[in-house]
């Protein structure tokens, strides 16, 4: 594996505008990818992950110039891929290669498989229909599938077949770099890992580059060498993949490790449990994205709390300013407390006085004072800063405040 990079991401960001009114006028933005930054190295599997809708396909896709973005800068064997002329951008297009998450609609089926494998060819401007239908047929050899396929048609195949099949035709102009946007999420288990196991083979027979997106971080563990973990469209960790999974440096991605099954019944099961729904892309939370769900939000300064509490007690603010809490519902402040896993009486006496006020308010019916007063009281760096992402001594990164008082 070569220390160079052969895609340098810096900055990328993906912007989409909100328009209302008749006369559409942009009132905002979804910052679907938000100043995202890694590197692939020659040779090098690198693994894209979050939960859905963290902005992972987007921006594969912002990459590979699929969609235009808003800013930040691609570079590619060391050139701008912004600069690119039309030639360049057709050298950028034979030199990588995609697969898409869902086989099924990956194909036009009007076109044999060696129509649609073959297609790339054409494009590129090798006309021999001949030579086209030989390397063809090579590749379906070298994906498992063999050249009787080649004038069969693609719904006379399984989920798996065709999942090679797309394979294949990523693979027919020779690319370096490989794009595999959830290449197995779509398909039954049984055959998940022959695929997994395709794409690694070939890997590491061609000399291929990967950039493999994925929400199952059980899987990235098996083909990946480095992971790049993604949040509301924001890069929260970078490290190798032994590492990241034996010393998880970000609350998120602890989250996500302990989201993975673990077959053995004596192992341990405590894990960091996320509370909250994901944020809307459209109007993202003040300071770290993660913080209204964070496990380990860093405390107000100058309080005490037993572990958790302190998240229990930000969860009931944002509730109460959220107006999410009716006090008709509620039958005095331990019911209150108990909803919310606050506990009966905060171990800080400042901190539960101004709680017992606060909790006084939103029953008396004056939610409003009640939420001025926690948010004036309970407060948390995690909500006024982003983090700064922090590069250790040996390359990993994570954007987290806990590194920062550390």
């Amino acid at each position: 594996m070569s220390d160079s990079p052969l895609l340098s991401v810096e900055g990328l960001e993906k912007h989409y505008p909100i328009q209302e009114g008749l006369l559409r006028r942009t009132t905002g933005h979804v910052k679907a990818v938000d100043g995202i930054s890694f590197e692939v190295r020659e040779g090098e599997t690198v693994g894209l992950v979050g939960e859905s809708g963290c902005g992972k396909s987007t921006g594969a896709e912002t990459i590979l110039r699929l969609s235009e973005p808003t800013g930040g800068t691609v570079r590619f064997d060391g050139e701008p891929v912004d600069d690119h002329d039309s030639e360049a951008r057709e050298r950028f297009r034979r030199r990588t290669g995609v697969v898409f998450q869902d086989p099924n609609t990956a194909f036009d089926p009007r076109m044999t498989v060696a129509e649609s494998v073959a297609e790339p060819l054409e494009i590129h401007g090798i006309d021999d229909a001949d030579r086209r239908r030989d390397i063809v047929a090579e590749l379906l050899e070298g994906v498992g599938l063999g050249a009787g396929a080649l004038d069969r048609y693609p719904d006379s195949f399984s989920g798996g077949q065709k999942q090679r099949i797309a394979l294949a035709r990523a693979l027919v102009l020779n690319p370096d770099l490989l794009v595999a946007d959830e290449p197995v999420s779509a398909l039954d288990v049984s055959v998940q890992a022959d695929i997994l196991q395709l794409l690694e083979d070939l890997s590491a027979e061609l000399g291929l580059s990967m950039l493999f997106i994925s929400h199952d971080l059980g899987v990235v563990r098996e083909v990946c060498d480095r992971v790049v973990v993604m949040y509301l469209g924001e890069v929260v960790e970078n490290a190798p993949v032994e590492e990241l999974f034996e010393n998880p440096q970000h609350p998120y991605t602890k989250a996500l490790l302990g989201s993975i099954p673990d077959p053995d019944p004596t192992a341990d099961r405590s894990r960091a449990n996320l509370t909250g729904d994901v944020p809307d892309p459209a109007d993202p939370p003040a300071g770290c994205s993660f913080h209204p769900r964070c496990p380990a939000v860093i405390p107000t300064e100058g309080y005490e709390f037993e572990d958790g509490v302190f998240r229990a007690v930000l969860d009931l603010r944002l509730a109460v300013e959220g107006g999410e809490i009716d006090p008709e519902e509620f039958d005095g402040k331990p019911s209150v407390r108990d909803a919310y896993d606050v506990p009966a009486t905060l171990t800080d006496d400042e901190a539960e006085a101004e709680l017992d006020a606060a909790l006084d308010e939103l029953l008396d019916g004056h939610a409003a004072a009640a939420a001025d007063r926690l948010a004036e009281t309970f407060t948390t760096v995690c909500e006024r800063e982003n983090p700064e992402p922090r590069t250790d001594e040996n390359g990993r990164v994570a954007a987290c405040h806990l590194h920062a008082t550390q």
